[in-house]
């Protein structure tokens, strides 16, 4: 059973900590950005892969420190993704990960993680986040091509059209939800 919590987090009001700059860490700083380019991320990793400066080349919001991690890099940071090969740094990092109450996400080691970075599927305003509980990241990638095909471009034209309505609808809250139901249940059966 997946008892995992989805959330969308707003990455543009909190801080977060990268450790580690190498293939897999560039991998994790895409992900962040794609979905939210306006991140506040700090890297610290002592080796740092040419494709990581390109990435952040034209990023005012990140900062990047070229030298062994800290524990001092820790304070003020919300979240912390751990791109590390190091067994003994990911363990030590949950550690005073767990003492200062600051999600972690340690990659490929979900036995040391408090939450995972799930594949996402993005149309405009439309954002579908896909979890398989750690169990497999290629059935995820699947099910994210498979969304990616069959969800119209058109979405966000629909869910603007959406937003309209819902601004219009007058009556209480449940009233309006009652509508808004009635309505898209119209527009996901129609084929």
């Amino acid at each position: 059973m997946n008892t995992l919590f989805p959330i969308f987090v707003k990455m543009n009001q909190i801080q977060t900590l990268l450790v580690g700059a190498g293939p897999v860490g560039l991998e994790k700083l895409q992900a962040i950005f794609r979905s939210s380019p306006l991140a506040n991320v700090k890297i610290v990793a002592e080796e740092v892969i040419p494709e990581v400066f390109e990435f952040i080349a034209d990023k005012e919001s990140i900062q990047l420190e070229q030298r062994l991690f800290e524990e001092s890099d820790l304070e003020g940071k919300d979240l912390v993704v751990v791109a590390s090969n190091n067994p003994e740094l990911n363990k030590h990092i949950r550690a005073l990960s767990i003492n200062r109450h600051i999600l972690l996400n340690v990659a490929d080691k979900p036995e040391l993680c408090d939450f995972y970075l799930g594949s996402i599927v993005q149309k405009g305003n439309l954002k579908i986040g896909i979890s398989t509980n750690g169990k497999s990241p290629t059935m995820a990638k699947r099910l994210k091509e498979f969304f990616n095909e069959i969800l119209p471009e058109e979405i966000d034209e629909t869910l603007e059209l959406l937003q309209e309505y819902r601004n219009q609808l007058r009556g209480d809250l449940e009233h309006k939800i009652k509508q808004l139901n009635a309505h898209t249940q119209d527009i996901v059966s129609k084929k």
